[in-house]
This record gives structure tokens, sequence and C-alpha cells, in this order.
């Protein structure tokens, strides 16, 4: 297997990619406390892009680049997340997002390699099942929040969503996501 060489990411594309880690974020910290019913979120509906652009970021400009958007992600969501959500919630976003980014991150990584929508596919799958178990488990274990049941609705959505995320990701696999030597 080949080393690959990743372009630099300018601070531009860094800063927009942060931005929108932490937009989709907070928008799902805020989403996730209105159940729609007894077993799904909002949350679960706008998370999943989170990976569309982990996946994008890992695809065009390699694994660190996609972990140091996390890690700047992460921090600017959790502060602000502080803000806009309660404590609980801004802690389990952000114990379970950076969990999940990261899995995601490197099982993409290891699987970049195979047909082109097998890394996007497993590694999102891995990394929204591990948000879904953390998140879950840490914001409303312990409260009267049915809890069990939307950690399962929100994790059908979201395992559907990931699927579907894979035409957006071709169409920018395309336009963006692709290496100059690939």
């Amino acid at each position: 297997m080949a080393t690959l060489r990743f372009e630099p990411m300018t601070p531009r594309q860094q800063a927009i990619a942060v931005l929108l880690m932490i937009l989709i974020v907070v928008a799902s910290n805020v989403m996730v406390q209105y159940p729609i019913n007894n077993w799904l979120t909002w949350g679960a509906v706008s998370y999943p892009i989170a990976f569309l652009v982990a996946d994008v970021l890992n695809r065009r400009f390699g694994p660190q680049a996609a972990r140091r958007v996390a890690y700047f992600g992460f921090v600017a969501a959790l502060v602000i997340s502080a803000f806009v959500a309660t404590p609980r919630i801004a802690l389990a976003s952000g114990s379970a997002f950076l969990v999940a980014q990261l899995c995601d991150i490197y099982v993409f990584d290891r699987l970049r390699h195979r047909t082109w929508w097998q890394a996007p596919f497993v590694g999102g799958v891995a990394g929204a099942t591990l948000d879904t178990f953390v998140f879950f488990s840490v914001a409303f274990a312990g409260t009267s929040m049915p809890w069990q049941t939307l950690l399962l609705g929100d994790l059908a959505v979201k395992l559907c969503l990931n699927t579907f995320m894979l035409a957006p990701f071709r169409a920018l696999m395309w336009n963006l996501a692709n290496p100059s030597n690939q």
C-alpha cells in the first residue's frame, strides 16, 4: 500500500470546516432536546452531516487534517453548547462527538483504498453507533426521558441517513474531495 500525500488545508478551508462542524453540533444539541415522538429527536436528522463533513475532509486532506478539525470543532462546540443547551447535554455531546469523529476518521482511513462507498459507509456506521450510545447514556441516564427508546430511534435514523449520505459524498468526492495525487 503506497503512502498517500495530501495537500495541506489552507487556513480558510480549515476555518470553513470548523465552522461547519460547530454549526452542525450546536444545532444538533439544541434539536436533540426536542423529541419528535417517543423514539426520535430532531438531533438525529441533523447530526449525520458531521460525518459527511469529516469524510470529505479525510478523503481530500487526509486523516490528520480531519482530526484537527474534529478537535477544534469539539472545543468550540462544547463551549457554545454550554450556552445553548444544558451542561449535561453539552458534556454528553462533546464526549460523543469526539470519540465518534475519531472512530469514523480512523475507520475511513483504514478503508480508503476499497470501493468508494465502503469507507464512508462503514466509518459512518461505526461513528454513529458509538456517538448514539455515548450521547444518550451520558445525557439522559437517570432522567425521566425515555432515552432507551430515543437511542434506538435516533440510531435507526442515523444509520438510514448514513446510507443516504453516500450520494452527496460521491458528488462531493468528484468536485471537492479528490486529492490531486489520487
